[in-house]
């Protein structure tokens, strides 16, 4: 086993989690392997899902009919959909496994505590993704979550992964407080969901080593996820004795 077979990126909006999977998308297999044990690799992203309601209820307006998901002005119409989210995401988990002839699903997220947080989040991930899952957290500071979603924001690609942006009013109502840390507060490394051991790993972002995807990018990159694949060997190696 040379690769991780579920890594789950979270984080606050803008905070570098499609910069990272953009810099590993062109970084060649073998090194990919060899520098971040991650090798051929899928991607899950609940943001698509999200998109299309807020897409189908714009359409359903325009027909006659009620909205379904969201309100007018752009926010969910129950909290319980954050974790419908996950559960859509943990199916498509399923079902990409059925066939799956990869190395590595990469799971990518953000949820902020006025929805529920991180804790229901997880709550709401199968167990099938849970029993090889790693967690990378890309810690910044609220400040720089609202400064790169900002610059980042395409009106013409609002539905666009690496272009898409909240108004400064919904990112700081959905997302300035999170609860990871938290969630996380003897910070050794592991986390236990459903009774199950999951090894993570906090990337520190907060001066914007993303953005240009370089080498520095590929640096600590690589320092943050060895000592993840570090705790993910010990885990699995314990679980198989």
């Amino acid at each position: 086993m040379k690769t991780f077979k579920t890594l789950l990126l979270i984080a606050r909006p803008a905070a570098g989690k499609s910069e990272i999977i953009n810099f590993l998308k062109n970084t060649p297999t073998e090194e990919r392997i060899s520098r971040f044990h991650i090798g051929k690799f899928t991607e899950i992203d609940d943001f698509p899902m999200l998109w299309t309601w807020f897409e189908e209820d714009a359409l359903l307006e325009r027909m006659g009919y009620s909205r379904l998901h969201t309100t007018p002005d752009g926010y969910f119409v129950s909290q319980h959909l954050w974790d419908l989210l996950i559960e859509r995401v943990s199916l498509e988990y399923q079902k990409l496994m059925r066939d799956f002839d990869g190395d590595t699903v990469i799971i990518e997220f953000s949820r902020g505590s006025e929805h529920g947080g991180y804790q229901s989040a997880f709550a709401h991930l199968f167990t099938d993704i849970l029993k090889s899952l790693v967690i990378l957290y890309i810690d910044v500071p609220w400040e720089e979550s609202l400064r790169k979603n900002r610059a980042r924001f395409n009106p013409k690609r609002p539905d666009s992964i690496l272009e898409h942006g909240l108004s400064d009013e919904k990112l700081e109502r959905l997302y300035r407080k999170t609860d990871w840390h938290d969630l996380i507060h003897d910070n050794n490394g592991v986390i236990t969901l459903q009774g199950i051991d999951v090894p993570y790993a906090i990337f520190e972002n907060a001066d914007d080593v993303t953005t240009a995807q370089d080498a520095k990018l590929g640096v600590r990159l690589e320092t943050t996820l060895g000592r993840l694949w570090k705790s993910y060997q010990s885990i699995h190696d314990s679980t198989q004795q």
